[in-house]
């Protein structure tokens, strides 16, 4: 069995290592494929790459298996991830996402070969061909339920980066690009809208704080320096604590 980890950022300014880290550690001998791209989703040299290979190798009769730390890593637009799930799966090349096991491929075809593999045959032919009828509406919606599952993964990472950008695009514009704290004659902190902003995305999407955002990914959605990035994590930990 081949085994590949795909991990990707959308910026340089963002690091690999966290999703290299999680592959490896549950899968030591995985293959690491890494990229970089900013653009549209098409964009993707080192992913079109890694599919052509995995294609030929599975026509040689090699088992392949893809590990992503999550589902956003494989696709954030949901139309083309779900497609080319269907079109690897189609060809047994096994998915892995680290964060999201209820959409692998392994638990996707456990449903399919859970189907009632049961044929009526009671004597009764009117009997059997209603028992048959209800068995296979059964299947299919087992099958569905499995799709809409998949499906819902990856529209929601797509919903969740396309939110997240509105917030910041719309925070960042409220408070003005140049904005910073301000302090009264007293020496009284007063903080502006844009570091609220900040603070709030901060506290909801980051890792540190239950989220599912890196620092590199918070800072690159804020806009944020990396000083002032820690300086607000500091602070939420503080108001927390209170």
């Amino acid at each position: 069995m081949k085994i590949y980890g795909y991990c990707r950022i959308s910026t340089p300014k963002q690091s690999l290592d966290r999703q290299i880290k999680n592959i490896s550690a549950e899968y030591p001998t995985a293959e690491i494929v890494t990229e970089t791209y900013s653009g549209t989703t098409t964009d993707r040299p080192q992913w079109n790459k890694l599919k052509r290979k995995v294609l030929k190798q599975s026509e040689q009769g090699e088992q392949i298996t893809i590990i992503f730390d999550s589902v956003s890593r494989m696709s954030r637009n949901a139309v083309e991830g779900f497609k080319e799930y269907k079109e690897l799966f189609e060809i047994g090349i096994n998915l892995v996402f680290l964060k999201e096991h209820m959409i692998d491929t392994e638990t996707y075809k456990q449903t399919m070969n859970k189907q009632l593999d049961v044929i009526a045959d009671t004597g009764d032919s009117d009997t059997d061909t209603l028992i048959n009828t209800i068995i296979g509406a059964i299947q299919k919606y087992q099958l569905a339920l499995a799709e809409k599952q998949i499906k819902l993964a990856f529209e929601q990472s797509e919903k969740e980066v396309s939110d997240l950008r509105t917030r910041t695009s719309e925070g960042m514009k409220a408070s003005g690009a140049g904005e910073k704290i301000r302090k009264s004659k007293t020496g009284r902190t007063f903080e502006t809208s844009k570091s609220k902003t900040a603070k709030k995305i901060i506290r909801q999407h980051s890792k540190t704080f239950g989220g599912s955002l890196s620092d590199a990914e918070c800072i690159q959605f804020t806009g944020i320096s990396h000083n002032t990035f820690y300086k607000y994590k500091r602070e939420i930990k503080s108001e927390l604590r209170l």
